[in-house]
């Protein structure tokens, strides 16, 4: 098989993971809003797609970081070849489409890493994988990220409630406190969230490609991602967000805890700030897991509401067998590709069988915009309705239910 083949094959494999990661992460940004009706959810994944296009030109460490970091790409390493890389993909696309079949907002970065390096090590060896890196710039952050994330939304959550409490002046009690500023302001921290998933996120199909055209001998050692590799990424990455990932949405919006809007908010603020330090570092990091970490840490932080541990154990446990169940369906599909050119093709038709399966057995249980997450006035954030026509609608309710 000749290698322009293969790294054509492996440039469409990696542009169709960044779609997946598009619809796997929407939810990192868009379902607090969507569930505090800060915004309505087909406007909100539009919001998210556009803003996903516009972070991804922003910034290239992360893909210098893949393409450069995380696997030894030679000149005095190891000489990492298309085929490899293809079966790294592999691994990172069917983790990605049985995580988001389950709603577990698990994480499309360490899915793909871990690919990467199952394949690495069944298909050249164990000396490829420069793991200092790896944990330098993937682990760490993995540990660390979601806990500062979760606290900082934490004390965000308590300021801002404490900030907006009254009491009556006369006999000290608390007064009902409407907090739609909260949810006027979610508009901006989540778009906030999605243009720093765009720095982040898409620029690891960046460092793939880029290491693919290195691999083949397009591409210089060293250098970073072409503009027409940053282009193709940033469309993937976005068309993807637009398809909306809405099981993930639920779990992210309702699963967790019940948001209200100034958890919303302190939520995107704390994922926002971390996503993006962590371009700027050129950290690899996992958005769902910032920001789910986030989200619990508002649950925590507003008195009166309750985190679903449940819920919460079940992404915990799907976060740590995502690096390890990605590398060794890598490695297998590793082990085929090198038998040639029927290896490759049958580990082609399989990985497209699988997808096709996957996707069929989502439409027995169909989660769309008009059932991710139930609430109530969704988009009111940007039209409020008038007291009498509530008045009405909750009079009307009432002769309903009579």
């Amino acid at each position: 098989m000749e290698i322009t083949f293969m790294v054509a094959l492996v440039i469409a494999l990696a542009l169709f993971f960044d779609f997946t990661n598009g619809f796997h992460d929407t939810a990192n940004a868009m379902a607090t809003p969507i569930a505090t009706g800060a915004i309505k959810p087909k406007p909100a994944v539009a919001l998210a797609a556009s803003l996903n296009l516009v972070g991804a030109f922003l910034s290239t460490e992360v893909a210098k970081t893949v393409s450069g970091g995380i696997i030894r790409e030679g000149s005095g390493g190891i000489q990492i070849t298309p085929d490899i890389i293809f079966a790294g993909l592999m691994g990172a696309i069917l983790w990605n489409m049985i995580t988001w079949l389950k709603g577990l907002p698990s994480s499309s970065s360490h899915a793909l890493f871990g690919g990467l390096i199952g394949a690495a090590i069944a298909g050249i060896g164990i000396q490829s994988v420069n793991f200092e890196s790896l944990m330098q710039k993937v682990i760490l952050p993995a540990v660390f990220a979601p806990l500062v994330a979760g606290g900082v939304a934490y004390v965000c959550t308590r300021l801002a409630y404490a900030l907006t409490s009254r009491h009556d002046p006369e006999t000290g009690s608390k007064l009902t406190q409407k907090r739609g500023g909260f949810r006027t302001g979610q508009i901006f921290t989540s778009s906030l969230v999605a243009l720093a998933h765009g720095t982040n996120d898409a620029q690891k199909t960046m460092g793939i490609i880029t290491l693919v055209l290195i691999a083949a001998g397009t591409q210089p050692t060293g250098s970073g991602p072409q503009l027409w590799v940053i282009t193709a990424c940033a469309l993937a990455i976005a068309v993807g967000t637009y398809a909306g990932g809405w099981r993930i949405i639920r779990t992210m919006g309702s699963g967790l805890t019940d948001v209200k809007p100034a958890q919303g908010f302190a939520a995107e603020t704390s994922t926002a700030s971390a996503i993006l330090a962590s371009s700027h570092l050129g950290f690899a990091l996992s958005t769902t897991q910032v920001a789910s970490g986030s989200v619990i840490g508002s649950g925590l932080g507003r008195r009166g509401t309750s985190v679903r541990w449940g819920t919460a154990g079940r992404i915990a446990v799907g976060w740590l067998f995502t690096l390890p169940a990605a590398g060794v369906v890598g490695a297998l599909t590793a082990l085929l590709v090198k038998t040639g050119v029927v290896g490759v093709i049958i580990a082609a038709v399989a990985g497209t069988a699988a997808v096709v399966f996957m996707f069929v057995q989502s439409r027995k249980s169909h989660v769309g915009h008009h059932n991710a997450v139930e609430v109530e006035e969704a988009g009111q954030a940007v039209r409020f309705r008038k007291k009498k026509a509530m008045a009405a609608s909750r009079a009307n309710n009432q002769k309903g239910r009579l």
